[in-house]
């Protein structure tokens, strides 16, 4: 089974993420911030990865610490339930359309995690949701799962469409890279012999 469970606590957030890689798409998150429940439903469900996330945060201040903070510790689960990455495809691309959003997400599960980010909110708040904390989430998603990730805004003036295509797209691409590749399943992808 490629799953795992990570709890992360501190003096601003109390945070537990179980994932499991081989699943159905399905989600329980519950992170008092209903923007961001809505945004890490769509990345459980297109990458096909059961996701479980419990948060609780100092919302009374603001939602950058739990966005933060569930961005990283996911990214620990992620990388954690990857193991030695055997078998894994590793890349993965999507060019996802939302109405007048076109979103493109490249990644590559190398171990060396990188974040290019080319997105443009047209406004600061998607309701009560600061649009900066979706670099936020996955620059802290990134950068502990191992993940060189590229996300490209092509197109959009709506910042929920623009929002929900980036978790959309980089979710395809995670489904695509994270898929055992039966003609190489016993092997780790690349010519070093590790990742």
């Amino acid at each position: 089974m490629r799953d795992a469970s990570i709890t992360r606590q501190t003096a601003e957030t109390s945070i537990t993420v179980t994932v499991n890689l081989d699943g159905t798409g399905s989600y329980a998150n519950e992170t008092g911030i209903g923007f961001f429940d809505h945004m890490l439903d769509q990345l459980a469900r297109h990458a096909l990865i059961d996701m479980d996330v419990k948060a609780t945060g100092d919302l009374h201040i603001d939602d950058h610490h739990t966005v933060e903070d569930v961005g990283i510790t996911l990214g620990q689960a992620l990388a954690k339930a990857m193991g030695d990455k055997k078998g894994i495809r590793r890349y993965g691309a999507c060019l996802l359309p939302m109405d007048d959003a076109l979103v493109r997400a490249a990644l590559d599960m190398s171990g060396r995690p990188y974040l290019v980010w080319n997105l443009e909110f047209p406004t600061p708040k998607i309701g009560t949701f600061d649009t900066e904390l979706v670099r936020e989430f996955f620059t802290g998603f990134a950068m502990n799962s191992g993940m060189t990730l590229h996300i490209d805004q092509l197109a959009g003036f709506n910042s929920h469409h623009i929002a929900e295509a980036a978790f959309k797209s980089v979710a395809r691409a995670l489904r695509d890279a994270l898929e055992v590749d039966p003609r190489k399943a016993d092997a780790i992808p690349s010519t070093k012999g590790l990742l």
